[in-house]
């Protein structure tokens, strides 16, 4: 017994000297728990990415760095708008966020809040694969933070009680739980409804009891969360904007791993975001569209625009378009036009 601990002592300490000096202190300082921020946990995909995201990085640093899941933006209670801020100030380790959330904070973000701007998945690849993805990310370093890699929430289509919409006219009035963002509020607003800020954690009660008529977020949402069953009896599908995820880490935990564990860390996420992407899009690119289809079988009413009714919405906030454009910056928008233009049709 005492030989086998003698060995395994040695083995220990021939594995320590196999270190440099500089990389065995860092890993000493190294956190047992990093604390990972998500708006939605899994089973959605935005949840699955934090997952798949975690799961990669512990196989692949053999648990050097373990990641803890914190969905409901739990560790700020619930205000997603507060957690850029709150993941440059450290009080977030990483985070999967949104462009939507974190755009109040970083204006270059609103770029994929643009109404209509991406009109297929294509063109969001064209961006966030592209030249204009990496100048959001040098934009997100200068803020504060490591931005990693891309994902995707998914194309914010329109849901509510009252009745099926296919033109502008039918929003009228209409009172549309939207996210705290403002170029929303300008959206809605110039389509005639009477657009409501609110939390998702108020937005749920509120739909049940009519207080608002409807809301807007990609689809798997009205799936996992079943929302017929608070009113929501209309779907339009108008993909009138897309809202990618961002995978950053806080400045100061990435400047304390190896260069070696910060390596892992981004690849992992950036084969994390492949992986989220094609469960974010399941059901909606396949031929039929089978998401939509166990939708219209909840007894919901699912109206899919023609070219030439989304044409009329796009005209109607072609001005929330041109108003927003010189905040998220115009060469940025021009870029992102061209990129689009460019990109290989669906």
């Amino acid at each position: 017994m005492k030989l086998r601990t003698f060995l395994t002592a040695t083995a220990a300490a021939a594995a320590a000297l196999a270190l440099s000096p500089s990389v065995a202190l860092a890993q000493q300082n190294y956190k047992s728990e990093y604390r990972l921020s998500l708006v939605l946990g899994p089973p959605s995909p935005w949840g699955m990415a934090g997952q798949i995201w975690a799961d990669l990085v512990k196989e692949r640093t053999k648990g050097r760095i373990n990641i803890k899941l914190y969905p409901g933006v739990s560790l700020i209670q619930g205000d997603q708008t507060r957690e850029f801020s709150a993941l440059r100030q450290g009080v977030i380790d990483m985070s999967v966020g949104s462009t939507i959330n974190w755009s109040p904070q970083v204006k270059s973000l609103n770029l994929f809040s643009l109404p209509f701007l991406m009109p297929d998945y294509a063109a969001v690849d064209a961006l966030t694969q592209g030249e204009v993805g990496k100048e959001v990310f040098k934009t997100l370093e200068k803020s504060g933070v490591v931005p990693l890699a891309w994902g995707e929430n998914g194309y914010r289509e329109l849901t509510n009680s009252k009745h099926a919409i296919s033109k502008p006219e039918d929003l009228k009035g209409m009172k549309i739980r939207v996210v705290g963002s403002p170029i929303f509020a300008d959206m809605f607003t110039a389509m005639g409804a009477n657009p409501t800020q609110m939390s998702w954690a108020d937005a749920q009660p509120a739909l049940s009891s009519g207080a608002v008529d409807g809301q807007e977020n990609p689809l798997f949402m009205f799936t996992i969360l079943k929302l017929h069953t608070v009113g929501q009896k209309h779907v339009t599908t108008w993909g009138y904007m897309a809202d990618p995820l961002v995978f950053v880490v806080n400045k100061d935990i990435w400047a304390s791993w190896t260069k070696a564990d910060q390596d892992i860390v981004r690849q992992a996420a950036i084969d994390a975001g492949k992986q989220e992407i094609g469960i974010a899009r399941k059901g909606l690119v396949e031929p039929g569209k089978p998401l939509l289809k166990d939708i219209a079988g909840m007894g919901v009413t699912v109206t899919q625009l023609t070219p030439e009714q989304r044409e009329a919405f796009v005209r109607v906030t072609r001005p929330v378009y041109d108003k927003w454009k010189p905040t998220i910056g115009t060469d940025l928008v021009n870029m992102a036009e061209k990129a689009i233009a460019a990109r290989p049709k669906q």
